[in-house]
């Protein structure tokens, strides 16, 4: 199967957002892409709490939602939404959800997954994030047999490699890692722990980003820059293709050969041995 990873520099519009989102689907569907996937935070970049709760919805309400199941459906494709920044359905939660969602090619939510860990960090002076401040966090970890066994996890997700492993032990052959890194995380670590999830697994990683500055139209957002470079890393390590640092869509061919080759060649999945302490 071709995949599409798309590339994007979300603001803090959806609306404004949505058109070059769809653009891009197709682009990757008219290349051919059976797959395609977006960035977390496809539909929202902001860091402005009060304005997210004031244009957000729920999943039933989301326009951005609405429109790229129609999207999926009209193009006949697999489009896994990295993830949308959601109200909650219960009116009582205060916090978002950072939610992916998988769409099959008849525009059916064929899974969704909430981002399990928070990004709470201060990657250098005088930056600082608390999503466990305003996002609820997932409690289950989610992975589907169609297009491709797909174990589906989020951003900070990839710094917690148990998640990864169990995936994998239960099936996974592609783990997806949409993503919003920032740029001096994303310069230290984003490529070595995509090949780090993807040699411990024997997976294919498929890793779309946001990039850039994003735009902002609210002087109480602080600004902020994503690193880019969406990854397709193969079972061995290897990187496949890189997206660079601005918006567009990454080509890749996924083949379950390689996934069986690797973990021939290394068994580690198999190697699991009980120990004790420290």
């Amino acid at each position: 199967m071709r995949a599409g990873l798309v590339q994007l520099t979300s603001g803090d519009d959806p609306e404004a957002n949505l058109p070059e989102t769809q653009a891009l689907i197709d682009e990757a569907a008219g290349a051919g892409a059976g797959l395609i996937l977006t960035p977390e935070c496809t539909n929202i970049v902001s860091s402005d709490r009060a304005h997210q709760r004031a244009v957000l919805r729920t999943e039933a309400e989301d326009q951005t939602l609405a429109a790229l199941r129609a999207q999926a459906a009209a193009r006949g494709v697999w489009l896994l939404i990295g993830s949308l920044m959601l109200r909650a359905d219960d009116p009582a939660e205060e916090r978002l959800v950072n939610r992916s969602l998988l769409l099959a090619p008849d525009g059916r939510i064929a899974a969704r997954y909430d981002k399990i860990h928070m990004f709470d960090a201060d990657p250098r002076p005088g930056e600082s994030y608390r999503e466990s401040a305003a996002v609820r966090p997932g409690e289950a970890a989610v992975m589907v047999r169609e297009p491709l066994p797909l174990g589906l996890t989020i951003c900070y997700d990839l710094r917690f490699p148990a998640l990864y492993r169990r995936l994998a032990q239960a099936g996974a052959e592609v783990l997806t890692v949409p993503a919003a890194f920032t740029v001096p995380t994303g310069e230290a670590h984003w490529e070595v722990l995509l090949r780090a999830r993807a040699i411990e697994t024997g997976c294919y990683v498929l890793a779309p980003a946001q990039c850039g500055t994003h735009p902002s139209r609210r002087p109480t957002d602080r600004p902020r820059r994503s690193y880019g470079h969406s990854l397709a890393v193969a079972p061995w390590g290897e990187v496949l293709a890189d997206g660079g640092t601005a918006p567009g869509v990454t080509l890749v061919e996924i083949d379950p050969e390689a996934v069986a080759a690797a973990r021939r060649r290394i068994a580690s999945l198999k190697g699991d041995r009980e120990f004790s302490g420290p």
